[in-house]
């Protein structure tokens, strides 16, 4: 029905999305990570929906699939409700029904169609056109994300293993696969054999009797060979990745996981060049292990490519689904400023609609190692500095999902723990280091913040659901791009601004998509040469040498790109050339 998803936003501020955009026919994606979170809210939309609620508690066997599972069989009952609803309406202006049409992209043959509809005069002909509307609409996808590598092992009460298929990311499918969501699994931040062969253990990710498959495989991916290398393990396992998901490695939200200075240009051009053989090749496996499972298949399957993290305008959307031949893009952070559509809490609300480029920045925040995309004004932050001014750094370890380290315990504990954070800087102040020294190892320590509770915590303060005990301070990992969005908006506007219908950006100054991302890399190259400069071996030197030359090649790649860009203005071209030019001297600047 469109042509954009809105992709995973953190834990909780994407956690309902479906409910609120999925019957006007708008794909999202739902976190699984927090069992916890999806208890809660399984709680809160029963009880407003006057439907019984029984609680899962932590002590019944398998109660993390068990929660995920009575989560999502909810969010479908209630989606096809709210759906079903909507398709009985009148058409009429002001309508749920009538909103649901107006939504769609113009070039849309079901938006021509409504269109159509409204001019016929002749009452029979123009009750048969609704009816056909009608019986064309379908509602938006409700997806999971699962980080793959976020795959805590649980023990009993007694410290045993509760075995492999037990551990978070497992447990997580499992709940998924056995909700009655008929969505797809979006499988991101890397890949886990375990995980997906797990995939092999359930009959919905194969073809049914009629080649339908129930629940279908994202995979969400940084460049092209990661791609296939994923997609093979997957295919010699009879299951097909129905699309890959090209996310920006530095110019999206949440963690960031940067490529080795491959840009989205040469990436997605890659892509497009190479999608026909990646898929005969895929098809070539695929289906000789389908056969050998007992399956048999009635067509082909489709496989999709689509592009998000940074995408800011109309023109934007259309240049790369045209240009690249991709299927559909993904507006995450935006989104995170429209409240019919997630969940932010009102103050962060109103500071994220005020913040500046510098209140964003990539941080070392995560307790997975992992780049990750903060917020300076973000209540947790505050916390964090709060607690280390009064000698006490780090945060209560409840959830235990981050749990990843064993440098001074037997079983793992999260570096933004307070216990990890003392055992730490205990061991730091002991080691004989020089003052300055010192302090910066102690900063980096004490940067780790808690984002089991902090993304979800605005989820629980705009539905009123903080219990006592409850953390209030709110993580938020925003992409850079939302910097340029200064404003609260419906969703019929951002809806409106993706398909040019509105610009929500008028007299705002914005580089390209491109040129945004590739200032994001060079800051990443600099600041990587600066933490090395005086540690440097040769194994990063030849990384950081590779990482130069494939920036290069990108900017080289945009130069030739820029002539072909047709439908833009002579002025947006030169503007393009220049920041071009900027990005090819701040680069050449950097001396490895």
């Amino acid at each position: 029905m469109h042509t954009f998803h809105i992709p995973v936003l953190g834990l909780g501020f994407s956690i309902d999305t479906p409910l609120k955009v999925a019957r006007y026919g708008i794909s999202s994606v739902v976190s699984i990570v927090d069992d916890e979170l999806t208890e809660r809210m399984r709680e809160y939309h029963s009880i407003q929906n006057s439907l019984p609620y029984t609680p899962i508690v932590k002590n019944t066997p398998d109660h993390r699939a068990r929660r995920i599972t009575a989560y999502l069989n909810l969010l479908n009952k209630l989606v096809q409700q709210q759906f079903n609803e909507l398709k009985r309406q009148p058409f009429r202006e002001g309508k749920d029904i009538d909103k649901y049409f107006e939504l769609l992209p113009e070039t849309s043959p079901l938006k021509q169609y409504y269109l159509k509809m409204l001019e016929m005069s002749e009452p029979q002909r123009k009750a048969l056109m609704q009816d056909k509307l009608r019986n064309s609409m379908q509602p938006g996808s409700i997806d999971v994300n699962i980080m793959s590598k976020v795959d805590k092992v649980n023990y009993d009460k007694h410290g045993h293993s509760l075995g492999d298929i037990y551990t978070d990311a497992l447990a997580s499918l499992r709940g998924f696969a056995l909700s009655d969501v008929k969505g797809a699994l979006t499988l991101s931040a890397g890949m886990n054999p375990k995980l997906y062969s797990y995939l092999e253990n359930f009959d919905c990710f194969f073809p049914d009797a009629n080649g339908v498959i129930p629940k279908k495989v994202i995979l969400k991916v940084s460049d092209f060979r990661s791609a296939l290398i994923q997609a093979k393990f997957l295919a010699k396992k009879g299951i097909w990745v129905h699309e890959f998901r090209i996310e920006s490695g530095l110019n999206c939200g949440g963690h960031a996981f940067a490529t080795d200075g491959l840009l989205l240009g040469p990436i997605l051009e890659e892509f497009k060049l190479r999608r026909e053989e990646m898929k005969n090749e895929l098809q070539d496996i695929y289906f000789p292990a389908l056969a050998a499972k007992g399956y048999k298949y009635v067509t082909i399957p489709t496989q999709r490519v689509s592009v998000q993290g940074g995408i800011g305008t109309a023109k934007e959307h259309e240049f790369l689904r045209y240009n690249y031949q991709l299927d559909a893009t993904g507006w995450g952070s935006p989104f995170l400023l429209v409240p019919e559509a997630t969940n932010v809490d009102n103050d962060t609300l109103q500071n994220l609609a005020i913040a500046g480029k510098d209140d964003f920045y990539v941080s070392a925040a995560s307790p997975l190692g992992i780049l990750f995309n903060n917020f300076r004004k973000s209540t947790a932050e505050q916390l964090r500095v709060q607690r280390i001014e009064k000698g006490r750094p780090g945060s209560p370890c409840t959830k235990k999902f981050l749990i990843t380290n064993t440098e001074f315990t037997e079983q793992p504990i999260c570096t933004a723990s307070r216990q990890y954070q003392h055992l730490k800087i205990e061991q730091l102040q002991n080691a004989g280091l020089e003052p300055v020294e010192l302090q910066r190892q102690v900063d980096a320590v004490t940067e780790k913040i808690c984002l089991c509770e902090g993304l979800c915590t605005s989820a629980y303060i705009k539905n009123d659901m903080l219990h006592r005990r409850d953390s209030k301070a709110v993580a938020i990992c925003p992409g850079p791009n939302i910097a340029y969005f200064s404003g609260i908006y419906s969703l019929r506007e951002m809806v409106n601004h993706i398909y040019g219908k509105l610009n929500l950006l008028t007299n705002v100054s914005r580089p390209n998509v491109f040129i945004n991302e590739l200032n994001l890399y060079i800051d990443h190259l600099k600041k990587d040469m600066a933490a090395h400069a005086n540690t440097i071996d040769l194994k990063k030197k030849n990384y950081l040498l590779k990482f130069k030359t494939q920036l290069t090649a990108g900017i080289n790649y945009y130069k030739e790109l820029i002539p072909t860009l047709t439908n833009q203005t002579i002025e947006y071209l030169d503007e393009m050339k220049h920041h071009l030019l900027a990005c090819e001297m701040r680069l050449n600047a950097l001396h490895i």
